[in-house]
């Protein structure tokens, strides 16, 4: 319980330094509980933006302007939608745009990612934007930081990737869509 106390109190203390998204995780990863206490801090760390977006860079990346006039660029966390010049990279990034572009959006989040964006869930009316672009088959559920969803939620956009592959909606059209981490390290090499 102490160490759950101390850590969530270093949790609540880092959320509000900006730029402690990471040193806060390598504080987590060290939790001696394989990472209940994390999620938990995690949680009770999150921190709330509300705003306009202003733009969408691609599927999974936006602007969002807080009425004090600060712009935040937010990375939609737990999924991964196609590069721009990836096949249904444009489409992910127009479907993202049509549900959100200069609406007032609420952005919950609790870390930054290495680029110094807001790794958060995006959501509009109380609907999950994140796990909207997974549905309409233009993003992948990121398997890979799963572990930083709630159970709740990796479940939901498991079963949401599981159902638009089915569907063969959007990407899954394609007989072997190529993961956007994939191709990135491809266009490296």
């Amino acid at each position: 319980m102490r160490i759950i106390l101390n850590i969530t109190l270093l949790a609540l203390f880092a959320a509000t330094q900006p730029g402690c998204g990471r040193a806060l995780d390598a504080t987590f990863d060290a939790a001696p509980d394989g990472g209940q206490a994390r999620q938990e801090a995690r949680q009770e760390a999150r921190q709330t933006i509300t705003g306009e977006v202003v733009a969408v860079a691609d599927g999974d990346t936006i602007t969002v302007l807080d009425t004090n006039r600060r712009q935040y660029r937010v990375r939609l966390a737990g999924i991964d939608a196609p590069e721009s010049g990836q096949d249904f990279g444009q489409a992910s990034k127009k479907n993202l745009s049509a549900a959100v572009f200069g609406k007032a959006v609420e952005v919950s989040y609790s870390k930054l990612d290495r680029y110094g964006r807001v790794l958060g869930i995006v959501r509009l009316g109380g609907r999950d934007i994140n796990l909207a672009q997974v549905e309409a088959g233009l993003a992948w559920h990121y398997k890979e930081y799963a572990d930083e969803q709630t159970a709740e939620d990796r479940e939901r956009y498991a079963a949401a990737e599981t159902r638009a592959r089915g569907e063969r909606a959007g990407l899954w059209q394609q007989a072997d869509p190529v993961k956007p981490s994939e191709f990135r390290r491809g266009k490296r090499n």
